[in-house]
């Protein structure tokens, strides 16, 4: 495991470094979101999509759980699991099938986290107390080496 902070003093910034990871992703990387709520979560799958031309495609998949964007090559599944019960809902769903057929960004991830293969991003949220604006990542690697993916271009 390894990790890596990321500040972001706005927005933009989130949605910049979410789009320099969407241009490493592969098929079958899952990232986890871990954050309070209007920690920025939303914001960075945002910046995902649009690296893919997809930002106006997005929507919340909060009452859905999963919703399914088509990049060029491969699917990209944006999970929010916050509403379910347990892992077990998560498996009713089909959930572990889409890890494999293209790249999952997980809102609230962490209530899955058994059920994750071994290998995934976790980015947790954090809100800076002296500024509304700011934001911490906390990035953490599982598995395989994804340390390439967070390093300047």
């Amino acid at each position: 495991m390894s990790t890596f902070n990321f500040k972001s003093n706005n927005e933009n910034e989130t949605k910049n470094f979410a789009k320099s990871l969407a241009s490493k992703l592969n098929i079958g990387d899952i990232i986890i979101l871990s954050g309070e709520l209007g920690s920025g979560k939303t914001k960075f799958t945002e910046g995902i999509l649009e690296y893919f031309d997809l930002q106006n495609e997005i929507s919340s998949p909060t009452f859905t759980i999963v919703n399914e964007y088509n990049a060029t090559n491969f699917p990209i599944y944006h999970f929010d699991v916050y509403r379910l019960e347990d892992e077990d809902e998560f498996l009713a769903i089909g959930g572990e099938e889409y890890f494999e057929k293209g790249i999952c960004i997980i809102e609230w991830g962490e209530l899955i986290e058994n059920l994750l293969p071994k290998e995934y991003i976790k980015i947790s949220f954090l809100k800076d107390n002296t500024d509304e604006n700011v934001r911490i990542l906390n990035v953490e690697t599982f598995g395989k080496n994804f340390d390439n993916y967070f390093m300047e271009d």
